[in-house]
């Protein structure tokens, strides 16, 4: 089989990018609106986009079912504030991410929907995930509008683990941390570490 995706729609190729390019990373996006309130969810399209300085990206699609045609809170409050804290999520946390992901009125709290603790960043506004065991503040660098979709990049200006993920020498205890992956409708877990060759 070989498709054209012009010939495709847009759900089509999406179904074809989110099933090949897997696993991918979950950025859990913390912001702020200009009015104070929390907003929280996730995100599969997402990296490291620079190691020095360090900057990470998420893109962010629009509004989907009955928010459609609309932008996503975490768009709308990135351009505003400047500034978002990406929380690593762990298999364990995985049902309060899916809890956040849902479309809540933006007045909603997600922390508070999700039954999970907002806690103080040290650079940025943004509340950090308190269950989260590593969390990085960013600062807006650029949102760049790519078709219907932005990609948001930010410099990493904090980064926090919790003690027992971080085995010292800037290296991360990847078996402790279990971090979940997303597998186009499906999610996956890490199942053991191994070196190439074999």
């Amino acid at each position: 089989m070989d498709f054209n995706p012009a010939e495709l729609s847009e759900k089509e190729v999406y179904k074809l990018l989110s099933g090949s390019v897997v696993p991918r990373p979950i950025a859990w996006v913390s912001t702020i609106s200009e009015s104070g309130a929390l907003n929280l969810a996730p995100f599969s399209f997402f990296t490291v986009a620079s190691r020095n300085p360090p900057m990470l990206c998420i893109s962010v699609g629009p509004g989907v079912g009955e928010r459609e045609g609309t932008e996503k809170d975490t768009l709308v409050n990135i351009r505003s504030q400047k500034e978002f804290v990406i929380n690593v999520v762990t298999v364990e946390l995985g049902d309060p991410m899916q809890k956040s992901s849902e479309n809540l009125p933006a007045e909603i709290n997600e922390f508070q929907a999700a039954g999970l603790t907002p806690i103080d960043s040290h650079i940025v506004s943004a509340k950090r995930v308190k269950e989260a065991p590593i969390q990085m503040e960013c600062k807006l660098e650029q949102i760049i509008q790519l078709g219907t979709d932005h990609l948001i990049i930010g410099r990493m200006v904090h980064y926090h683990i919790q003690n027992e993920y971080y085995l010292g020498n800037y290296k991360i205890n990847l078996e402790k941390l279990d971090p979940l992956g997303r597998l186009a409708g499906s999610f996956s877990e890490m199942k053991g570490l191994f070196q190439l060759p074999r």
